[in-house]
């Protein structure tokens, strides 16, 4: 719904913009849904029913005698024209690849040109697109001149609609602060880009404003002249100079007869239209489309699930297959069965040597092999857990060195936390002595037992 639409009254201005002091109330359309996707669809659709049919003659191309030469002359298989003695004799045809050939796909009189639309669908596109002309936001956007406009939406008295002269519409126009969109019109004028600029549509420009009228009394003929402004009766309004290009937002001035007209046109929510069967404004799918300000509201925010603010970080599970401290960790006898292995494998190369050996007969002492500890608690350690820098240590020193080293600066620090909290009980106790002050004199006498001795 449109700000301008929450105004239960519009001022009818005069032809020098002076307010006449009459007022019409709103009619119910400017509080209709605005949609703009069913306008788009209406607008496409309305829009190829003014398409006049052309194609191609249904000759085109096939106007040689041509035929194929058919497999094993190692040529395409595409028909060729007939006859010798020029060089259009064995050149290809009919084909939409060949030199005066047929095209693709050609064009036909029998074609679907037209579009049917539905009543109801034409109907909403034109009430939301009245509506969005009421909202001077929407009609900005769409690139209007209406700085300068006293009142949105703009209504004039039914005086001009008796001007015969363009002299008068655009001393009228200018009076309505109106001339500036008129002007960047004349700016647009432009040559048009593509081939329409042969085909007999060479110019383009924007579009101005658009006058909306009841009687006809010559101002059709006075604004007729004038670049960009269009004039149409209320009877017959037309969804492709309401939304030119299918966008919502044209400048729109009404009439006041005009005006008055819209509510038995498209009735409101209560009434009917009394000029259409059977026809009530569409509902709109929200009554409040202040989404930010419905959701923040207190209201619904106790039926709302809090947000989630904590992240959980999914780790990738490691294959144990092919990760051998995965591997570890479920199973540490893994570390057993590789050094078994190894071992076994160790021994066999050792008896093939030794076999070798006897053949020749040459002499040949087997290596000896200690015995692994099949205890997975001796062999497992903590190697998986280590960072690059600790694993080379451990390389260099052996992972026995490296384990009694950390024993040993484990035993350390406790030792050290061990006398911190002996240090800070002795603090304490050394802290509750002062406050007893009985023993004071005791001191004065301790200088005479040194005399004494």
């Amino acid at each position: 719904m449109s700000v301008a639409a929450t105004r239960p009254i519009v001022t009818v201005h005069g032809e020098k913009n002076e307010a006449t002091g009459s007022t019409i109330p709103m009619p119910a359309v400017f509080r209709a849904p605005i949609r703009p996707d069913v306008v788009n669809f209406v607008h496409t659709n309305i829009a190829k029913n003014h398409r006049q049919p052309y194609g191609v003659d249904k000759e085109a191309g096939h106007k040689t005698s041509a035929e194929s030469w058919g497999t094993g002359r190692a040529v395409a298989r595409i028909p060729r024209v007939r006859g010798g003695g020029t060089h259009r004799s064995g050149q290809g045809a009919f084909g939409n690849m060949c030199r005066g050939g047929h095209m693709f796909a050609p064009n036909r009189v029998w074609r679907r040109w037209h579009r049917r639309v539905n009543t109801n669908q034409k109907r909403y596109a034109m009430v939301s697109a009245i509506a969005a002309s009421g909202n001077p936001a929407i009609v900005m956007s769409k690139g209007h001149m209406i700085q300068g406009v006293s009142e949105f939406p703009l209504v004039v008295t039914d005086k001009i609609q008796e001007y015969k002269r363009t002299k008068q519409a655009v001393a009228f126009l200018a009076a309505v602060r109106a001339w500036k969109d008129v002007k960047k019109v004349k700016q647009s004028h432009r040559i048009r880009a593509g081939k329409g600029k042969r085909r007999n549509r060479r110019r383009i420009q924007r579009r101005g404003p658009l006058i909306v009228y009841y009687n006809n009394k010559g101002l059709r003929n006075a604004f007729r002249n004038i670049p960009g402004v269009d004039c149409i009766n209320v009877m017959k309004l037309n969804l492709l100079k309401l939304a030119p290009g299918g966008h919502v937002g044209r400048f729109v001035i009404w009439t006041e007869s005009a005006f008055k007209k819209l509510d038995a046109l498209y009735g409101t929510w209560r009434k009917k239209s009394t000029l259409k069967s059977d026809y009530n404004l569409p509902m709109p799918k929200m009554a409040n489309t202040d989404l930010t300000g419905l959701l923040s509201s207190e209201e619904l925010k106790k039926y709302m699930k809090r947000p989630k603010k904590k992240t959980f970080v999914s780790r990738i599970k490691k294959n144990p297959l092919r990760n051998p401290r995965q591997m570890v960790k479920l199973n540490p006898y893994v570390v057993v069965q590789k050094r078994l292995a190894k071992l076994e494998q160790a021994k066999n190369i050792e008896a093939k040597k030794v076999a070798a050996a006897k053949k020749e007969g040459v002499e040949y002492k087997p290596k000896e092999f200690k015995p692994v500890d099949e205890d997975p608690i001796n062999i497992y350690d903590d190697s998986w857990k280590l960072t690059k820098k600790e694993l080379g240590k451990v390389k260099k020193q052996g992972i026995k060195e490296y384990k009694k080293k950390t024993k040993a600066a484990a035993l350390k620090k406790k030792a050290k936390s061990v006398k911190r909290l002996e240090a800070k009980k002795k603090t304490k106790v050394v802290k509750k002595k002062p406050a007893k002050k009985a023993a004071a004199p005791a001191k004065k006498a301790a200088p005479a037992k040194k005399a004494a001795k």
